[in-house]
């Protein structure tokens, strides 16, 4: 197992069995997401790809708040998120702002080879909702709550708002929380499919500890290429989504774990992944 100092505004632990834990931990400022705390993110997800070790990842925080989205305290003569402030910018600097990081940050959610579980325990705002809604899983503790706040600071939603709600929930509800700002509280999130399942906050770590040691203990690139094909299949006609799928099974047949669980079934025993 890995450890970070508990006064890092990211922690990370790998725990054994493979379970990556990455958790938001500026608790007085609701996890609202710094440019360095964005980058830390966005490194430990693309870590996590690329480590063979790691089998699963848990995105949680700390306090009450999951994340409370980007933070706007910018500096003087900085902007939101670190770029240029008003007075400074010039057109495209906003773009590239946006692209550079709160879509960064949710691709490399979508993107991480690893299945990514959210352990919601408080209130999901902005960025922080769609940090939530891009994982592959969502565990939401009762008091957690989801807000599309931008409309109330007179903003467009970034970080793939528009993209993700649309595909969870249909274009009208989606436009609904998107024009009004209203909190969706946790029962009501699973109602309408943003999340899996609703635990009370005490049980959340362990629910997300069960979760992910079960992905952990799956065929790790079966569930990358399965995750991969689910992402693109809203977003392409049949004819690609069935071309990707034979191309996904060709590739998967390839691994150790495919052949172990075919061998496995032939012989009427439990297989066991090993994650390649």
């Amino acid at each position: 197992m890995s450890s970070a100092d508990p006064g890092e505004e990211v922690l990370h632990r790998i725990e054994t069995g493979g379970v990556s834990w990455i958790t938001l931990n500026r608790p007085a400022a609701m996890n609202a997401l710094t440019r360095d705390n964005r980058e830390r993110v966005i490194g430990l997800l693309d870590d996590a790809s690329a480590d063979p070790r790691i089998r699963a990842v848990v995105l949680t925080a700390t306090g009450k708040g999951f994340c409370a989205g980007a933070d706007l305290r910018g500096g003087p003569s900085r902007g939101p998120s670190g770029g240029p402030a008003a007075g400074d910018r010039v057109a495209g600097d906003v773009a590239r702002m946006i692209r550079l990081g709160a879509q960064r940050l949710i691709t490399a959610v979508l993107d991480c080879e690893k299945p990514v579980i959210a352990a919601v325990n408080g209130t999901a705002a902005g960025i922080g909702s769609h940090l939530a809604l891009a994982c592959d899983l969502v565990i939401a503790a009762e008091p957690a709550r989801f807000i599309e706040v931008f409309v109330r600071r007179g903003l467009v939603p970034d970080g793939g708002g528009a993209y993700l709600l649309p595909r969870l929930l249909g274009p009208q509800k989606a436009k609904e929380l998107m024009f009004f700002g209203d909190a969706v509280p946790a029962a009501e999130a699973e109602r309408l499919g943003l999340v899996n399942t609703v635990v009370p906050a005490d049980a959340l770590e362990a629910t997300a500890r069960a979760w992910a040691d079960r992905l952990a203990q799956g065929p790790t690139r079966a569930l990358a290429l399965t995750k991969q094909l689910v992402n693109a299949s809203l977003d392409g006609d049949r004819a690609a989504a069935l071309a990707a799928e034979a191309t996904a099974q060709e590739i998967n047949m390839t691994t150790a774990d495919a052949n172990e669980g075919v061998a496995g079934f032939l012989e009427r025993r439990t297989p066991k992944y090993l994650g390649r």
